[in-house]
């Protein structure tokens, strides 16, 4: 297993560990001129809950990939946080954020794979 997908597997850990919802991998591989390879986004229905997911991926994958963001942006009002893994992308939302900004639907192009809730 590459690097790439033992850190979108402890991004996805990290998630879970929160009980961030909705978890939607983008892969953008097949894409031209894009920022990154990868695209995961999930949502959270409180900015402390996204806060906590954010703290939480930081936390997995500084321990099981070994690996830090090298940017977080919008923690102060944790409607979207952005962290940036250089070839992975982590969208953190809140619901009605996530819907105005549907980035999903802006890749269409990209191969989505959608994470089941846990429960």
């Amino acid at each position: 297993m590459n690097d790439t997908k033992v850190l979108i597997e402890k991004i996805k850990e990290g998630i879970q560990e929160k009980k961030g919802k909705k978890i939607v991998v983008a892969d953008l591989t097949s894409i031209e001129d894009t920022i990154c390879k990868y695209f995961v986004i999930c949502q959270g229905n409180s900015p402390s809950q996204v806060n906590a997911i954010v703290d939480s991926i930081k936390e997995f994958t500084r321990k099981g990939a070994d690996s830090k963001p090298s940017a977080i942006d919008g923690l102060r009002n944790a409607e979207w946080v952005a962290m940036d893994y250089s070839d992975v992308l982590v969208h953190v939302f809140l619901p009605e954020t996530r819907d105005f900004y549907n980035l999903e639907h802006l890749w269409a192009d990209a191969k989505l794979t959608l994470i089941p809730d846990l429960d």
